[in-house]
């Protein structure tokens, strides 16, 4: 009986000038048979295209954010899962992917190996130095980290990365996700508080990088607003318990 497959999740706003390389690339990684595209509220050609290019495609008619995308494509894949019994592990591993990849997506494989051994439960892409540097000043980085590290005491190095390898069992542990763009630090404490094991793996990857005006500054707000919910929440459910 095969082993479990890979399914890459995609989660995609407005994202149509790059979503057909980023999943070209995405479905050329070792394990990898099943890419769904959870296109969240697109404006564009987001949703077209990624059929085009062969992902299976989810759509929000509005904008629900990065968590309710995430989690609309785990139901995908655990629907995709149901449909094909002869999967020995009755579940594939989930690799989410940023939807700005392109062709860099092809790196993500290292992520996979871990989960895929037994090795890790989740593991986290450490990205090199981009190609163009960001406008930010490091504020949502280290609530993030210091965050972490209080709830868990394990130090991350990109806390807010988002190319994630998880197994179905540290997915569940982790669900319902933290909202919007607090996922990554919700998933973080919540597998490792389950006792399971999260490893950073270095993965040469470029995506486009956050500006310096006022979109981007309000965004950077939000994202520091909605780590400091996730942390608080998970402050609140250590005491009650």
């Amino acid at each position: 009986m095969p082993a479990p497959g890979v399914a890459v999740i995609i989660p995609a706003k407005d994202e149509a000038d790059r979503i057909a390389a980023t999943i070209a690339a995405a479905r050329g990684i070792d394990g990898v048979d099943l890419v769904v595209v959870v296109d969240d509220g697109s404006s564009d050609g987001t949703a077209a295209v990624a059929r085009s290019a062969g992902a299976t495609v989810e759509r929000h008619p509005r904008n629900r954010g990065k968590a309710a995308a995430m989690a609309t494509g785990a139901a995908a894949v655990a629907r995709a899962d149901a449909a094909e019994p002869a999967l020995a592990g009755g579940s594939r591993h989930l690799l989410f992917v940023d939807a700005d990849l392109e062709g860099s997506a092809a790196n993500l494989g290292v992520l996979v190996t871990p989960v895929a051994s037994g090795e890790a439960d989740m593991t986290i892409a450490v990205l090199p130095p981009q190609k163009t540097s960001g406008g930010g000043h490091g504020f949502v980085v280290r609530l993030a980290r210091k965050g972490i590290r209080a709830l868990t005491g394990w130090t991350a190095t990109q806390p807010l990365s988002g190319m994630r390898c998880l197994s179905r069992a540290a997915f569940a542990a982790a669900s319902p996700l933290a909202p919007g763009w607090g996922v990554e630090v919700g998933l973080t404490v919540d597998v490792l508080a389950r006792g399971l094991r999260v490893v950073e793996v270095p993965c040469e990857l470029h995506h486009r990088v956050t500006g310096t005006d006022w979109r981007a500054q309000v965004h950077r707000a939000r994202q520091y607003r909605d780590v400091w919910l996730a942390l608080a929440a998970r402050r609140l459910r250590r005491v009650r318990a």
